[in-house]
Protein backbone atom coordinates (compact mmCIF):
# COMPACT_ATOMS: atom_id res chain seq x y z
CA UNK A 1 0.00 0.00 0.00
CA UNK A 2 2.99 2.33 1.05
CA UNK A 3 4.04 2.53 -2.77
CA UNK A 4 1.16 3.30 -4.07
CA UNK A 5 0.45 5.87 -1.48
CA UNK A 6 4.05 7.13 -2.73
CA UNK A 7 2.67 7.24 -6.45
CA UNK A 8 -0.42 9.35 -5.19
CA UNK A 9 1.93 11.94 -3.44
CA UNK A 10 3.87 12.15 -6.68
CA UNK A 11 1.09 13.13 -8.05
CA UNK A 12 -0.26 15.65 -5.85
CA UNK A 13 3.06 17.30 -6.07
CA UNK A 14 2.87 17.55 -9.68
CA UNK A 15 -0.45 18.96 -10.16
CA UNK A 16 0.30 22.70 -9.39
CA UNK A 17 2.80 22.29 -11.90
CA UNK A 18 0.12 21.13 -14.37
CA UNK A 19 -2.40 23.42 -13.74
CA UNK A 20 0.55 26.51 -14.08
CA UNK A 21 1.89 25.68 -17.07
CA UNK A 22 -1.72 23.86 -18.96
CA UNK A 23 -1.46 25.05 -22.63
CA UNK A 24 1.48 26.82 -22.26
CA UNK A 25 4.48 26.72 -24.84
CA UNK A 26 7.99 24.52 -23.61
CA UNK A 27 10.88 24.90 -26.36
CA UNK A 28 13.43 21.91 -25.31
CA UNK A 29 16.96 22.22 -27.10
CA UNK A 30 17.27 18.02 -27.43
CA UNK A 31 21.40 17.08 -27.96
CA UNK A 32 23.99 15.35 -26.00
CA UNK A 33 23.16 11.50 -24.28
CA UNK A 34 19.80 12.18 -24.45
CA UNK A 35 19.86 11.55 -28.07
CA UNK A 36 22.60 8.92 -28.29
CA UNK A 37 21.84 6.19 -25.34
CA UNK A 38 18.73 4.01 -26.16
CA UNK A 39 17.59 4.58 -22.28
CA UNK A 40 17.72 7.86 -21.87
CA UNK A 41 16.24 8.11 -25.68
CA UNK A 42 13.23 6.66 -24.89
CA UNK A 43 12.43 8.12 -21.19
CA UNK A 44 13.18 11.58 -22.97
CA UNK A 45 10.14 10.85 -25.83
CA UNK A 46 8.34 9.64 -22.96
CA UNK A 47 8.93 13.32 -21.29
CA UNK A 48 7.64 14.95 -23.85
CA UNK A 49 4.60 12.94 -24.87
CA UNK A 50 3.93 13.05 -21.27
CA UNK A 51 3.75 16.93 -21.69
CA UNK A 52 1.55 16.86 -24.44
CA UNK A 53 -0.88 14.47 -22.59
CA UNK A 54 -0.96 16.99 -19.88
CA UNK A 55 -2.01 19.94 -21.91
CA UNK A 56 1.74 21.35 -22.54
CA UNK A 57 2.84 22.28 -26.17
CA UNK A 58 6.38 20.72 -26.26
CA UNK A 59 8.50 22.13 -29.51
CA UNK A 60 11.62 20.36 -30.05
CA UNK A 61 14.59 21.39 -31.27
CA UNK A 62 17.68 19.06 -32.16
CA UNK A 63 21.45 19.00 -32.96
CA UNK A 64 23.20 16.45 -33.95
CA UNK A 65 27.08 17.36 -33.83
CA UNK A 66 28.13 13.66 -33.16
CA UNK A 67 26.06 12.20 -36.13
CA UNK A 68 27.81 14.80 -38.23
CA UNK A 69 30.98 14.55 -37.16
CA UNK A 70 31.19 10.51 -37.50
CA UNK A 71 29.74 10.98 -40.96
CA UNK A 72 32.42 13.62 -41.98
CA UNK A 73 34.79 11.18 -40.91
CA UNK A 74 33.71 8.90 -43.01
CA UNK A 75 33.78 11.35 -45.85
CA UNK A 76 37.14 12.08 -45.58
CA UNK A 77 36.36 15.53 -43.86
CA UNK A 78 37.94 16.68 -40.84
CA UNK A 79 35.17 18.46 -38.72
CA UNK A 80 36.39 22.43 -37.63
CA UNK A 81 35.06 24.71 -35.12
CA UNK A 82 35.37 27.97 -33.87
CA UNK A 83 36.43 29.21 -30.22
CA UNK A 84 32.46 29.85 -29.75
CA UNK A 85 31.60 26.31 -30.55
CA UNK A 86 30.23 27.13 -34.46
CA UNK A 87 30.28 24.26 -36.52
CA UNK A 88 32.45 25.52 -40.03
CA UNK A 89 30.55 25.03 -43.12
CA UNK A 90 31.79 24.63 -46.52
CA UNK A 91 29.83 23.59 -48.98
CA UNK A 92 30.68 20.04 -48.58
CA UNK A 93 29.89 19.95 -45.07
CA UNK A 94 26.47 21.83 -45.83
CA UNK A 95 25.09 18.88 -47.32
CA UNK A 96 26.03 16.19 -44.86
CA UNK A 97 24.34 18.62 -42.30
CA UNK A 98 21.50 18.59 -44.07
CA UNK A 99 21.20 15.09 -45.00
CA UNK A 100 22.03 13.92 -41.20
CA UNK A 101 20.01 16.68 -39.37
CA UNK A 102 17.09 16.75 -41.82
CA UNK A 103 16.92 13.20 -42.65
CA UNK A 104 17.78 10.65 -40.42
CA UNK A 105 17.89 12.15 -37.22
CA UNK A 106 14.66 14.26 -37.09
CA UNK A 107 12.73 11.23 -38.42
CA UNK A 108 14.39 8.73 -36.02
CA UNK A 109 13.37 11.52 -33.08
CA UNK A 110 9.65 11.36 -34.82
CA UNK A 111 9.53 7.65 -34.86
CA UNK A 112 10.23 7.45 -31.38
CA UNK A 113 8.31 10.05 -30.20
CA UNK A 114 5.33 8.45 -32.30
CA UNK A 115 6.20 4.81 -30.78
CA UNK A 116 5.58 6.12 -26.96
CA UNK A 117 2.18 7.30 -28.53
CA UNK A 118 2.61 11.30 -29.42
CA UNK A 119 1.64 12.58 -32.65
CA UNK A 120 5.15 14.54 -33.77
CA UNK A 121 5.60 16.12 -37.43
CA UNK A 122 9.69 16.44 -38.21
CA UNK A 123 10.06 19.61 -40.25
CA UNK A 124 13.33 21.64 -40.69
CA UNK A 125 13.97 25.58 -40.61
CA UNK A 126 12.97 26.01 -44.67
CA UNK A 127 9.67 24.25 -43.55
CA UNK A 128 6.20 26.78 -43.51
CA UNK A 129 9.54 29.88 -44.18
CA UNK A 130 10.04 28.78 -40.62
CA UNK A 131 13.58 30.28 -40.07
CA UNK A 132 15.06 33.17 -41.93
CA UNK A 133 18.81 33.78 -42.05
CA UNK A 134 21.78 35.79 -43.20
CA UNK A 135 25.76 34.56 -43.39
CA UNK A 136 27.04 34.61 -40.15
CA UNK A 137 30.49 35.83 -39.44
CA UNK A 138 33.11 34.87 -36.20
CA UNK A 139 33.77 37.05 -33.38
CA UNK A 140 37.84 36.50 -34.84
CA UNK A 141 36.30 37.96 -38.59
CA UNK A 142 36.74 34.83 -40.72
CA UNK A 143 34.01 33.46 -43.48
CA UNK A 144 32.61 29.93 -41.83
CA UNK A 145 31.13 29.21 -44.86
CA UNK A 146 27.33 28.54 -44.69
CA UNK A 147 26.65 28.91 -40.85
CA UNK A 148 23.47 31.11 -40.88
CA UNK A 149 22.41 34.07 -37.94
CA UNK A 150 19.15 33.68 -37.58
CA UNK A 151 17.32 36.95 -39.25
CA UNK A 152 13.48 36.05 -38.89
CA UNK A 153 10.79 33.53 -37.35
CA UNK A 154 7.68 33.04 -38.65
CA UNK A 155 5.58 30.58 -35.90
CA UNK A 156 2.84 29.87 -37.70
CA UNK A 157 3.59 26.33 -38.91
CA UNK A 158 4.49 25.56 -35.32
CA UNK A 159 1.40 26.88 -34.01
CA UNK A 160 -0.91 25.14 -36.44
CA UNK A 161 0.52 22.10 -35.65
CA UNK A 162 0.72 22.87 -31.69
CA UNK A 163 -3.03 23.92 -31.91
CA UNK A 164 -3.91 20.46 -34.08
CA UNK A 165 -2.09 17.97 -31.28
CA UNK A 166 1.09 17.50 -33.18
CA UNK A 167 4.37 17.97 -31.57
CA UNK A 168 6.80 19.81 -34.16
CA UNK A 169 10.68 18.34 -34.09
CA UNK A 170 12.76 20.96 -35.81
CA UNK A 171 16.42 20.27 -37.65
CA UNK A 172 18.09 23.31 -37.28
CA UNK A 173 18.42 24.49 -41.32
CA UNK A 174 17.42 27.94 -42.48
CA UNK A 175 16.82 29.40 -45.97
CA UNK A 176 17.13 32.69 -46.97
CA UNK A 177 15.02 34.79 -49.60
CA UNK A 178 17.23 33.31 -52.27
CA UNK A 179 16.50 29.85 -51.75
CA UNK A 180 19.51 29.05 -50.26
CA UNK A 181 20.31 26.98 -47.07
CA UNK A 182 21.95 27.70 -43.79
CA UNK A 183 23.29 25.93 -40.64
CA UNK A 184 22.17 27.27 -37.48
CA UNK A 185 23.49 26.14 -34.28
CA UNK A 186 20.91 24.39 -32.80
CA UNK A 187 21.00 26.35 -29.47
CA UNK A 188 21.13 29.45 -30.89
CA UNK A 189 17.46 27.96 -32.97
CA UNK A 190 15.92 27.19 -30.23
CA UNK A 191 16.40 30.35 -28.34
CA UNK A 192 15.31 32.41 -31.53
CA UNK A 193 12.11 29.81 -31.63
CA UNK A 194 11.35 30.39 -27.84
CA UNK A 195 11.60 33.89 -28.09
CA UNK A 196 9.34 34.36 -31.33
CA UNK A 197 6.32 32.30 -29.68
CA UNK A 198 6.94 34.06 -26.20
CA UNK A 199 7.10 30.62 -24.79
CA UNK A 200 7.10 29.55 -20.95
CA UNK A 201 10.46 27.45 -20.49
CA UNK A 202 13.02 26.63 -22.90
CA UNK A 203 14.99 23.87 -21.62
CA UNK A 204 18.42 23.06 -22.77
CA UNK A 205 19.52 18.89 -21.99
CA UNK A 206 23.13 18.54 -21.73
CA UNK A 207 26.02 16.42 -20.81
CA UNK A 208 26.85 18.24 -17.42
CA UNK A 209 24.93 18.80 -14.49
CA UNK A 210 24.30 22.23 -15.53
CA UNK A 211 26.93 25.66 -15.67
CA UNK A 212 29.69 24.23 -13.27
CA UNK A 213 32.48 26.97 -11.88
CA UNK A 214 34.85 23.72 -12.36
CA UNK A 215 33.86 21.76 -15.59
CA UNK A 216 35.87 19.01 -13.11
CA UNK A 217 33.80 19.16 -10.58
CA UNK A 218 29.92 18.56 -10.66
CA UNK A 219 29.81 19.85 -6.82
CA UNK A 220 30.06 22.90 -8.25
CA UNK A 221 27.29 23.95 -9.86
CA UNK A 222 25.92 27.48 -10.02
CA UNK A 223 22.21 26.49 -9.43
CA UNK A 224 21.01 30.25 -10.48
CA UNK A 225 22.52 32.53 -12.61
CA UNK A 226 22.16 36.12 -13.25
CA UNK A 227 22.31 38.02 -16.47
CA UNK A 228 24.29 40.44 -15.15
CA UNK A 229 26.87 37.92 -14.21
CA UNK A 230 27.31 35.83 -17.96
CA UNK A 231 29.92 38.02 -19.01
CA UNK A 232 32.39 38.10 -15.86
CA UNK A 233 32.15 34.60 -16.49
CA UNK A 234 32.94 34.38 -19.87
CA UNK A 235 35.53 36.93 -19.23
CA UNK A 236 36.73 34.27 -16.43
CA UNK A 237 36.07 31.18 -19.07
CA UNK A 238 33.49 29.46 -16.76
CA UNK A 239 31.02 30.06 -19.68
CA UNK A 240 33.56 29.08 -22.59
CA UNK A 241 33.12 26.49 -25.91
CA UNK A 242 29.68 25.15 -26.34
CA UNK A 243 27.91 26.66 -23.29
CA UNK A 244 28.41 29.91 -24.86
CA UNK A 245 25.82 29.52 -27.64
CA UNK A 246 23.44 28.16 -24.35
CA UNK A 247 24.13 31.36 -22.12
CA UNK A 248 23.81 33.56 -24.86
CA UNK A 249 20.47 31.81 -26.03
CA UNK A 250 19.12 31.65 -22.53
CA UNK A 251 19.76 35.56 -22.38
CA UNK A 252 18.06 36.26 -25.84
CA UNK A 253 15.16 34.41 -25.24
CA UNK A 254 14.13 35.97 -21.10
CA UNK A 255 14.85 39.60 -22.60
CA UNK A 256 12.41 38.40 -25.67
CA UNK A 257 9.33 37.86 -23.03
CA UNK A 258 10.47 34.04 -22.62
CA UNK A 259 9.60 33.67 -18.50
CA UNK A 260 12.34 30.67 -17.42
CA UNK A 261 15.23 28.75 -19.30
CA UNK A 262 16.94 25.97 -17.58
CA UNK A 263 20.44 24.46 -18.42
CA UNK A 264 19.57 20.68 -17.26
CA UNK A 265 21.18 17.16 -17.21
CA UNK A 266 19.81 15.18 -20.19
CA UNK A 267 21.89 12.08 -18.55
CA UNK A 268 19.75 11.94 -15.91
CA UNK A 269 16.43 9.90 -17.09
CA UNK A 270 13.24 11.85 -16.76
CA UNK A 271 15.28 14.99 -16.36
CA UNK A 272 12.49 16.56 -18.39
CA UNK A 273 10.10 15.49 -15.74
CA UNK A 274 12.27 16.56 -12.99
CA UNK A 275 12.46 19.86 -14.00
CA UNK A 276 9.40 20.81 -14.36
CA UNK A 277 7.05 19.21 -12.29
CA UNK A 278 9.09 19.08 -9.33
CA UNK A 279 10.09 21.66 -6.68
CA UNK A 280 13.76 21.00 -6.59
CA UNK A 281 14.43 20.89 -10.50
CA UNK A 282 17.55 20.33 -12.05
CA UNK A 283 20.47 22.40 -13.43
CA UNK A 284 21.23 25.85 -13.75
CA UNK A 285 18.58 27.93 -13.89
CA UNK A 286 19.37 32.05 -15.90
CA UNK A 287 17.40 34.30 -15.41
CA UNK A 288 17.49 38.61 -15.87
CA UNK A 289 18.70 40.56 -13.31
Amino acid sequence: MEKFIEKANVLIEALPYIREFFGKTVVIKYGGSAMLDERLRLATAEDIVLMKYVGMNPIVIHGGGPSINEMLKKLGITPKFTSQGLRVTDEQTMAVVEMVLAGTINKDIVALINKCGGKAVGICGKDGHLLYAEREVSEEGADIGRVGKITKVDIKLLQVLCENGFIPVVAPIATDKSGGIWNINADTAAGEIASALKAEKLVFLTDTPGLLRDPSDPDTLIHQLASSEVQILKDSKVISGGMIPKVDACLKALQEGVKRTHIIDGRISHSLLLEIFTREGLGTLVYLS
